[in-house]
């Protein structure tokens, strides 16, 4: 359900008050190795209805919002109990607020807010305050029905992590995946902080291979629903799907190109697995790759020069680099004798892949310029198809092994590991939308 929402600025943004002091704006490292998490309170919203009800509402804000600033990793929640703060008497805005008594718990931020319910229309008030300064960083006011207070909460969450780190967070991105249902293998989605599950396919067929367009507009996918493993985009704003691809053998799509326009792909049309770049309004091909080794997993790089792909050309599958015309190839992994599933950050100089590791796969990161290579999960599952986040501060992949299936994220350090989904059935496969439009 789309939902709209009346947003006002309550006070001064940050853009203001930081010119006002003169110290520019300045956002915290956290990619620093010496970064340490925010310290933050989150203590219990203020009902600002002229009665005030016994729907917990108030502790479900706090709670809410708590949850979802701990699930990115940047965060230390201060416990409840070690508030000094006498709720009956406690202000949401500056001048109503004991910075005191927060500092002495050791908080460097607080977040304080309220809400009041109109029949059906919801109004709630976020504020982000430095406890140090004893200022507001940010305010937001948000409009809409009660069933909508979640989204609130969510965007707010994003609007705290762009104030403090310069870019938004990821509560408005969703995960596609594989789920198997019975025989069957259909496409899911799922948000950044595990709600939201929503079943995209329908097919009663083997579904696989995910890939969301730069504008989270389209899904391409590979489904057997037709007998063979054709190529398929579904507008998601529609639900409409069209056959793109249906040449005898495999048809797997790699990644779009920034515009929506093109789609690379790994094509069997020459009798051997070859990487195409593919216009996706007639369906002309651009054949990018002639090896007579097999040549996989295209993914192009964020200024789009460069594509990263999987090929057995040596010997054993390894991950190489190419011109985005196909020429200029050159051998990216050197080490471990199974390496595949590039994915390249948004960030520009990173690669994740899986790669075997004691017979197990493992999720890997190194640079795109070549060097050593950083190995990120170490458990005795397999670990696969990593996907990262708009942002390129997390990744997402599948985990399988002893009976047991999930998809998992950690930040892009490896730290801070949490289930996403996990399924008896099994799940696999990973794709990372950007961020709402």
């Amino acid at each position: 359900m789309r939902v709209k929402f009346n947003v006002v600025l309550i006070f001064t943004v940050l853009s203001l008050f930081v010119s006002a002091t003169g110290w520019g704006k300045v956002y915290l490292d956290i990619d620093s190795p010496s970064f340490h998490k925010f310290s933050i309170a989150v203590p219990a919203f203020k009902d600002l209805r002229p009665l005030a009800q016994t729907d917990n509402l108030t502790i479900w804000f706090a709670d809410e919002l708590s949850r979802c600033l701990d699930i990115t990793g940047y965060f230390q929640i201060l416990d409840k109990k070690s508030f000094l703060e006498d709720p009956s008497q406690a202000g949401i805005t500056a001048e109503g607020i004991k910075f005191d008594d927060w500092t002495t718990i050791g908080a460097e931020y607080l977040l304080k807010g309220g809400f009041q319910v109109n029949g059906r229309e919801m109004t709630t008030e976020f504020r982000l305050f430095d406890a140090l300064k004893g200022e507001l960083l940010v305010g937001k006011r948000y409009v809409g029905k009660p069933e909508d207070k979640k989204t609130m909460v969510t965007r707010f969450a994003n609007e705290v992590l762009f104030v403090l780190t310069g870019e938004a967070g990821n509560f408005d991105t969703h995960i596609a995946f594989i789920k198997h249902t019975g025989k069957a293998k259909e496409i899911y989605t799922i948000a950044f902080d595990g709600s939201s599950l929503f079943r995209v396919t329908s097919f009663n067929s083997l579904t696989l291979s995910p890939r969301w367009s730069a504008d989270g507009r389209f899904l391409a996918f590979t489904s057997y629903k037709d007998g063979n493993p054709d190529l398929y985009v579904r507008d998601m704003k529609t639900g409409s799907t069209k056959k793109l691809v249906s040449s005898t053998g495999v048809n797997i799509p790699g990644s779009w190109s920034k515009n929506g326009d093109r789609l690379l792909a790994t094509l069997t049309r020459g009798g051997n697995p070859d990487i195409y770049d593919i216009t996706v309004e007639n369906s002309v091909m651009q054949r990018l790759t002639r090896d007579y080794s097999i040549d996989v997993s295209p993914v192009r790089s964020p200024d789009e020069k460069n594509i990263a792909f999987v090929s057995n050309r040596n010997g054993s599958p390894q991950i190489y680099i190419m011109d985005a015309d196909g020429g200029n190839v050159r051998l990216l992994t050197h080490q471990g004798n199974y390496n595949t599933s590039p994915a390249w950050s948004p960030k520009e100089g990173k690669i994740a892949y899986e790669g075997s590791v004691n017979g197990r796969f493992q999720i890997f990161t190194m640079d795109s310029a070549g060097g050593e290579p950083r190995q990120l999960t170490f458990d005795a599952m397999d670990h696969e198809s990593p996907a990262w986040s708009p942002d390129g501060r997390y990744l997402a992949y599948s985990v399988s092994g002893y009976g047991r299936s999930r998809i998992e994220i950690m930040n892009a350090d490896g730290k801070n590991i949490r289930v996403l989904y996990e399924d008896k059935e099994g799940c696999q496969g990973a794709s990372w939308s950007p961020h709402k439009k």
